[in-house]
Parts: structure tokens; sequence; C-alpha cells
């Protein structure tokens, strides 16, 4: 199982020699099976130095059981744990959304301040080929494009995944096995959360249909994610025919844009958005509107959100952020 997992991290370059990793440390199964993996790494000489983090919520009565747990673990493996509470955590303008997106912003903030302190080259998170389907599934209700269908990759900026080809069954069966103790959390069996739902009620029912699903599954989602790998190659190279810099900000030829198909617009206008590192709405709404104004005879400033603008002049477009002046 260790030689599949570290094969799984060769071939994605997730972690070298020299390298201190930030493990995101709940106590669950899936963050007590990555610890013991890390630690072996650690021990052939795979990676220099393992820091773990455990955020406790304050969500449950007795949550401050589980820092209790995750100290005597982390103490048991030599490892450094690093914990705090959601309450004496620095967070401001959590967005509104569900409790689990608000838990998990505020869990990439702690492991983000925790890897910075500690100069970490990544964030390892736990993962696994089961994760990956509950988020394909909840992305696809909720109208995901397919940037948004191709659900996790083994690295995303500083987060590496080094578990993703591993399913959840894997996992509790080498736990069990080894006598290594783990934290059960009763909220992930509560139907208040669309994640447990897919995962009691929709994957079980799609293995019944067929017990090919999950061998089908990895191949489709491995299909999407090549796909997707090349139309971001594409666009961005796309992006750079139409687009120029000056002064540090990037004009869009109009008149380039108006002969790209429309998907290839909407991912330009993405590219864009990020590129100037301004805040959007994922929405069909809002890139519609922008879309409009990028095509239509007039000039001048549209403002779409609260902090920038577009700015259109002489068929070239621009963002124009609030505290700039149109030059």
């Amino acid at each position: 199982m260790l030689s599949q997992i570290t094969s799984f991290i060769n071939e994605h370059k997730l972690i070298k020699p020299d390298d201190t990793i930030v493990l995101g440390l709940s106590g669950g199964p899936d963050s007590v099976f990555l610890l013991t993996v890390l630690c072996a790494l650690r021990k052939d000489g795979l990676l220099k130095e393992l820091i773990a983090g455990h955020l406790d919520h304050q969500w449950r009565q007795h949550s401050a059981q589980d820092v209790i747990f995750c100290s005597e673990l982390a103490k048991t493996y030599d490892v450094k744990l690093v914990s705090t509470t959601l309450s004496d955590l620095p967070l401001k303008d959590v967005p509104k959304g569900s409790k689990e997106e608000q838990g998990r912003i505020a869990r990439r903030f702690f492991l983000s301040r925790l890897a910075e302190e500690h100069c970490a080259s990544s964030i390892a998170l736990a993962h696994h080929q089961d994760d990956q389907q509950e988020t394909f599934f909840i992305r696809l209700i909720r109208g995901a494009s397919l940037a948004g269908l191709t659900s996790m990759y083994p690295r995303e900026g500083q987060y590496i995944r080094p578990l993703l080809s591993m399913t959840k069954q894997d996992i509790i069966t080498y736990l069990d096995d080894h006598h290594i103790p783990y934290l059960t959390d009763p909220s992930n069996y509560s139907e208040d959360f669309l994640r447990n739902r897919i995962r009691m009620s929709v994957i079980p029912a799609l293995r019944m249909c067929d017990n090919r699903f999950d061998q089908s599954f990895s191949r489709t989602l491995s299909a999407l994610q090549e796909t997707e790998h090349f139309l971001e190659q594409h666009t961005r190279e796309v992006f750079h025919h139409i687009a120029g810099k000056r002064d540090g900000v990037w004009f869009l030829d109009c008149k380039k844009f108006r002969e790209l198909h429309a998907a290839l617009q909407y991912r330009v206008l993405v590219m864009w958005l990020c590129e100037e590192h301004v805040a959007f709405p994922v929405s069909k709404g809002f890139f519609n509107e922008m879309t409009r104004f990028m095509l239509s005879a007039r000039g001048g400033i549209h403002a779409l959100h609260p902090t920038w603008s577009l700015v259109k002049q002489r068929d070239h477009s621009s963002i124009r952020k609030n505290d700039l002046q149109i030059q």
C-alpha cells in the first residue's frame, strides 16, 4: 500500500526529500492514515519535516477531546502539533454559505498561516478516491462547468493530495488491521449535509446498478481532466493572442474577442479576471452581461462589481479597479 502511494506521489511530483509538509489532522481515519504514510516517508528520508495542524471548530460539545486525541497521536509519531479554535482564529469576512463551506474556508486559512510560519513546501490533505466521487456529484448537482467537474487534482497550488488513488475502504482496513486508533465524527452520518446524502444514497445506488462504477468513474474523470488541461493551455495561447499588457494592465482586443466561439469567450474572460486578481461571481448571468458589453458598439465604463469596472475605449477593454483612474 505504501508503495502504491509512493508511486502516486512520485508520478505527480508531490513531495521532495527536502520538503517540510503541513498536514491537516482532524483525528478522523483519513488524516490519521495520511499521518502514518507521511511519517513512513519521513523515516525513509523522502521528506524532511512534518507538522500537524488541528482546528477545533467548537461545533460539537466534546470537540476539545479531539484536540487531546490528536495531541497524543502526534506525540506517538514524534510530530509537532499546532492547534487552535475557530473563535481564536483571526479570520474576517467569512462568506455566507453552508456550515461545511465555512469550515473548509476556516481550515484553509489556518493551514495556510501554519505553512507560512514554518516555511512549509506544501499542505497535505487526506482526500481519497471516494471524496473525489462525492465532489463530482456535488458539483454536478450545482451546475458546474467542465473545469468544476474535473473535481480535485493531486496538486492545486500549495495543496497536495497524496491519497487520491486510495479508497475509503483501503484506509479503514489498513487502520483496523494495524490497530491504529482514529475518531469518528457523528456529523459524517447526518443527512443535513449534501455530501453525506450523496455518500450514503447516490454512490451505493450507482454501484448496485453496475459493479464497474468505480473503475469507469476513474477513467471518465481522468479523461475530463486531460481535456480540461488541453483547453486550459489552448485558452492561454488564445488569451495572449488577443490581449496585451501595458503599464501592468491587460487590454483585450474586442474585435478578436468577437471572432471566438462562445465557449472560448467564456474561458478567456475567466482567465482575464484571474490574471487581474479581481473578485467575480461564478454565474452565467454575470458572464453574459460581461460578454454583451465587450461585443456592443458602445464604449465607456460598465460597473459589473462593487470593486471594479469594465472600461472600453477604441475597441479595447480593460479592467479598472476602484482605486485607479482611467488613463
